[in-house]
């Protein structure tokens, strides 16, 4: 597994390059440059764009009372759409704008959701379990209010 994740992390920047470099033979260098940084400013702008109103359809959930649970997870997405735009390339590009339509965004949020597995954990079988839910414990008692007096001056000497 180590030497799998290893090869995929030399692989993905080869592949930038190796595309970045064949679309530079093609277009020229500078138009490949800009296309970079245009993809990068224009993917951002839509990045910020999209974010404020996921934020504002989150804020109206959470004050509905429910939880806003797919915009957070759809937050997320936007979050590495942004990184995806940021890193230089074309491949990297095509992900980061993927991540930007909504309903391909919210099918991938989906898709995790339903891969992910929520684990229940069993009580220990080797401690006993109450019967039931520990009280606080009351003590009755009598009390009256004292006024500030000094205290007692208790040197030898002193009547």
């Amino acid at each position: 597994m180590p030497l799998l994740i290893l090869l995929i992390i030399l692989a993905i920047p080869l592949g930038e390059l190796w595309l970045l470099i064949a679309v530079g033979g093609v277009i020229g260098a500078t138009w490949t440059v800009l296309a970079c940084i245009a993809t990068a400013a224009l993917g951002l702008a839509l990045v910020r764009r999209q974010g404020v109103g996921l934020l504002m359809a989150a804020r109206q959930r959470y004050a509905s009372g429910q939880p806003p649970v797919m915009e957070a997870l759809e937050g997320a997405a936007l979050v590495v759409a942004g990184l995806f735009l940021m890193f230089p390339g074309f491949a990297s590009d095509a992900l980061g704008f993927m991540l930007l339509v909504p309903p391909l965004r919210a099918g991938l949020v989906r898709l995790l959701l339903g891969r992910l597995v929520v684990r229940q954990s069993r009580p220990r079988q080797d401690r006993p379990r109450q019967s039931r839910p520990r009280q606080a414990e009351i003590i009755e008692g009598d009390w009256r209010v004292e006024e500030d007096r000094p205290p007692p001056d208790d040197r030898p000497g002193k009547p």
